[in-house]
């Protein structure tokens, strides 16, 4: 995978020392607080502040402890601050790291521009935005009459906008960066892991909602997977947020998110998103059939070493950092492993992880054997 854009040195310290600093001050948040205000400028993502969803046992679910536990060992070795467990909307398997804990502010990596793709599919849901493939020229009048404008929304989604560069995170005016832009190719040719995207992506829910976009990420998402309050970083005080990095949530809050991911938009019968757009976002890429909206759907041939998914129907969270999410619809699991901005180390296997907790599902299929294997049936309309 490209590389993710990391912030300027001075903002990544910044971020790293909070983060450090609050996995010591364990769940305190009067400390947290003293400590965010060195995280400047932010905005609040405002949250639900709910309790996450019930903890049961592995074996309620039919999951073996001690293969939990080996998955638990491998993460552990390999420098991970979290791993959660969750099946059919229960938690049922914790381990932490390093002090930290469920509520333990870190930083989000590649997971924020997660968010801005289910914003959008929120934003369709309530029908302000029209279509998938919907010119970004109806968000954005100043490229009416731009070749620019020719970019769908689905080409934001798979990151095939085609604009240059786009990598910087310095810019102290995002909108105007984004908007003088230049297109490098032409849309939906070549997928490329670039900023800009999510970034214009967010640009468009601000003008599709009217809202400023933490205040419509809030509405639309957060509040209502009863996630707590987070923060996310500015361009300027006052300014706009970045929607691909700089985001300080709490790390267990990033399960709710595959809870979401595998009921379809649903979460714990709230239908947050609409049916069908989840199924969107796992839709292979033509230019690139490995990634989807944001999430990687398909691997290559294994590399040495390195094991092919146990399931026919793993999609994943990741990028350069250490987070990872994983989700397999067919045993309605959901696999978060948290780990250092700095990324994983060399030994350190993708799959090998999923592959432990899905071994621990007393009730999984080889997946040659699983309803459904074919990816063309997994994703409507592939």
């Amino acid at each position: 995978m490209s590389p993710r854009k990391r912030p300027p040195w001075p903002l990544a310290a910044i971020v790293l020392a909070v983060a450090v600093l609050a996995v010591l001050a364990g769940r305190s948040p009067g400390v947290y607080r003293a400590m965010l205000e060195h995280f400047h400028p932010r905005e609040l993502l405002a949250g639900g502040n709910s309790p996450p969803a019930p903890r049961v046992s592995p074996e309620t679910e039919r999951l073996d402890a001690a293969a939990l536990e080996l998955a638990a060992r491998y993460a552990g070795e390999h420098g991970s601050l979290a791993l959660i467990v969750s099946r059919h909307e229960h938690i049922v398997f914790e381990r932490y790291w390093a002090g930290s804990g469920f509520d333990t502010p870190a930083d989000a990596q590649s997971f924020t521009r997660l968010l801005a793709a289910l914003a959008a599919g929120a934003a369709y849901s309530y029908h302000l935005i029209g279509w998938p493939d919907q010119p970004v020229s109806a968000f954005i009048p100043e490229w009416s009459h731009d070749p620019r404008g020719e970019i769908t929304v689905r080409n934001l989604l798979q990151m095939t906008s085609g604009l240059a560069g786009g990598r910087s995170s310095t810019a102290r005016d995002l909108p105007a960066a984004l908007l003088h832009t230049p297109l490098a190719r032409t849309p939906g040719a070549v997928r490329s892991d670039q900023a800009s995207d999510p970034q214009l992506l967010a640009l468009v829910i601000e003008r599709a909602s009217g809202q400023r976009y933490a205040s419509y990420l809030s509405q639309a998402i957060w509040r209502r997977i009863g996630a707590a309050d987070a923060w996310l970083r500015l361009d300027h005080t006052g300014g706009t947020a970045y929607a691909d990095c700089c985001m300080i949530a709490h790390q267990g809050d990033w399960i709710r998110i595959g809870q979401l991911l595998l009921r379809d938009g649903n979460y714990r019968g709230d239908e947050v998103i609409r049916p069908g757009w989840v199924a969107l976002m796992r839709t292979p890429g033509q230019s690139d059939p490995q990634y989807g909206a944001y999430v990687r759907v398909r691997w290559p041939m294994a590399a040495a070493g390195h094991e092919p998914p146990a399931a026919r129907d793993l999609f994943a969270v990741e990028g350069e950092g250490g987070n990872r999410l994983w989700m397999v619809p067919s045993l309605e699991l959901a696999i978060l492993c948290t780990g250092s901005t700095a990324g994983r180390d060399a030994g350190w296997d993708d799959n090998h992880l999923p592959n432990l907790v899905i071994a621990a599902a007393r009730d999984a299929l080889p997946p040659a054997a699983q309803p459904g294997a074919d990816i063309s049936a997994i994703v409507p309309g592939h």
